[in-house]
């Protein structure tokens, strides 16, 4: 696995503004530690990513929700609880044990009701997605496969509509988009996603750097068109 390589500072940086602002509450916590005894990598979004999230949810007064890569359902809880009554969310995960654990984490959060894991390759539920003819997603992460980035980002559009608004992590990745060498395996999905975020006719988009728990990295955000 690529390794990410945070510096101290900003772990104590990310771990006080945590505390101090963001105020992870149990059912958060009990996802990280059920990632960490199921063997699950230590990928998940961190606190503040994730209350930025549920914010995002929230501002854009978003009702339908689609994750791409579910892992133990830590960003899952916290988009759940942007959602208003009556919302939904739909959450692809590929890997059987990542979504028995994630289900647990996240009925115990009491977001049982909004939420419906879709096992299998991504791309496979994001057709399927498609033939069923579902109302328009107006919020749409994606954290998955960096090879697939760029099909996600075009499946975010046609699952999308005008004004969805799309969250797409991990695109600096230590650097990698300026050398690709530091990670041939998923520094060039990176890359092809960032240049369709800013050559797609469909896509309005900026990315953000951040440092922290998981490194020199950061994430785009767009707007559907």
């Amino acid at each position: 696995m690529f390794e990410h390589k945070p510096r101290p500072e900003w772990v104590a940086t990310e771990e006080f503004l945590s505390d101090v602002v963001v105020h992870p509450d149990p059912a958060l916590e009990q996802a990280i530690r059920s990632a960490a005894e199921a063997g699950m990598p230590p990928i998940e979004v961190a606190p503040n990513a994730g209350k930025l999230l549920k914010l995002l949810v929230q501002l854009s007064g978003a009702r339908r929700i689609l994750e791409i890569g579910t892992l133990a359902g830590f960003s899952t809880i916290w988009m759940g609880r942007g959602l208003p009554d009556g919302g939904t969310l739909v959450t692809c995960e590929y890997l059987p044990k990542h979504a028995e654990v994630a289900w647990a984490n996240i009925d115990a959060a009491g977001l049982g009701e909004k939420v419906e894991i879709r096992l299998g390759p991504a791309l496979d539920t994001l057709a399927a997605l498609e033939e069923e003819a579902r109302e328009p997603f107006d919020f749409i992460f994606i954290d998955a496969d960096k090879e697939n980035n760029s099909r996600y980002l075009e499946w975010a559009v046609r699952l999308g509509r005008s004004g969805t608004t799309v969250v797409l992590d991990n695109t600096i990745w230590e650097g990698a988009v300026l050398d690709p060498d530091k990670d041939p395996v998923n520094a060039p999905g990176i890359i092809d996603a960032l240049k369709l975020l800013g050559e797609h006719p469909g896509l309005d988009a900026t990315v953000i750097q951040t440092v922290g728990s998981k490194g020199w990295d950061g994430f785009a955000l767009a707007r559907v068109l």
